[in-house]
């Protein structure tokens, strides 16, 4: 009988982790395209290189996180986009290609993106309209991350700093890393 209570906790569990929700990913033609077709919802963009030990880490813990997942899939459209894809993208009629630079080489997009700033993992946050709003460079853990994902896709950064907007949030976390934002109240 035990053996049997067991297995059923055993397989209730693995069930359980398998339905938890996931960031649905998307190209970045396929985000522009669905705003195109009156999705207007912020985009967000992961800018990822498959050699980056930070961004496996970003995924694994961050990504998966149940309540970032749930959040970033009501509030933005997610594109996952490598640093240093050797695919062209078109994007409001310019082409952006790879660039060979030594033994590796850059996207152009994602130094566009990045502000010629190539650092990864670095999040990139646009708004409804395909505006630039800020990227953030380095790993996130959830907790931060989502605060972040939180002040961008409800459109915060438009009337409050970000240090007040954390404050708000959390008056019994003063320690988070700043993140300098774009406040258009300056």
């Amino acid at each position: 009988m035990k053996k049997i209570m067991l297995f059923a906790a055993f397989i209730l569990g693995a069930l359980s982790l398998s339905a938890q929700e996931e960031i649905q990913w998307m190209t970045f033609e396929e985000a522009v395209e669905a705003q195109e077709n009156g999705d207007h919802r912020p985009v967000f963009i992961d800018v990822y290189t498959d050699w980056c030990g930070w961004c496996k880490r970003m995924d694994a813990v961050t990504f998966h996180d149940s309540a970032v997942a749930a959040y970033m899939n009501e509030h933005f459209l997610n594109v996952k986009f490598d640093g240093e894809s050797r695919d062209t993208v078109e994007y409001k009629g310019e082409k952006f290609v790879y660039v060979p630079r030594g033994r590796r080489g850059y996207h152009e997009l994602a130094a566009a993106m990045l502000q010629g700033k190539l650092s990864y993992p670095t999040v990139v946050f646009f708004d409804e309209n395909f505006n630039y709003i800020q990227a953030v460079p380095g790993f996130q853990e959830a907790s931060n991350f989502l605060l972040i994902a939180e002040f961008m896709g409800e459109g915060h950064f438009r009337t409050t700093p970000w240090e007040e907007f954390v404050a708000n949030k959390r008056p019994q976390q003063r320690s988070i890393e700043r993140v300098e934002t774009v406040n258009a109240t300056e």
